[in-house]
C-alpha cells in the first residue's frame, strides 16, 4: 500500500479511537472529565446501602454455613452427644 494512502488513513484511525475513547460510557468507574463523563451509579447512596446489606447478608450465610460445617463434624467426632 501506499505511504500517501497509509499514512493518512492511519492518523485518521488514531483521531478516531482518540474520539471514541472521549465519548465511551464510562461504566462503573471513575468519572471521565466534564462534559463527556457522568456520575457513576456507584456513588450513589441508595446503591452504596444496598450493596453494604448485600455484603452483609453474604457474610451472615458464610457464617451459618460455617457453624452448619462444625456441627457436622463435632456430630462425627462425638455421635454420643
Amino acid at each position: 500500500m501506499l505511504d500517501r494512502l497509509y499514512l493518512p488513513l492511519l492518523a485518521l484511525c488514531a483521531l478516531a479511537a482518540v474520539a471514541l475513547a472521549l465519548v465511551w460510557p464510562q461504566g462503573l468507574g471513575d468519572r471521565s472529565p466534564a462534559p463527556f463523563g457522568h456520575p457513576p451509579v456507584q456513588r450513589t447512596a441508595a446503591v452504596q446501602a444496598a450493596m453494604k446489606r448485600e455484603h452483609e447478608a453474604a457474610m451472615r450465610r458464610t457464617d451459618q454455613a460455617r457453624e452448619a460445617v462444625r456441627n457436622i463434624q463435632n456430630q462425627a467426632l462425638a455421635p454420643s452427644q
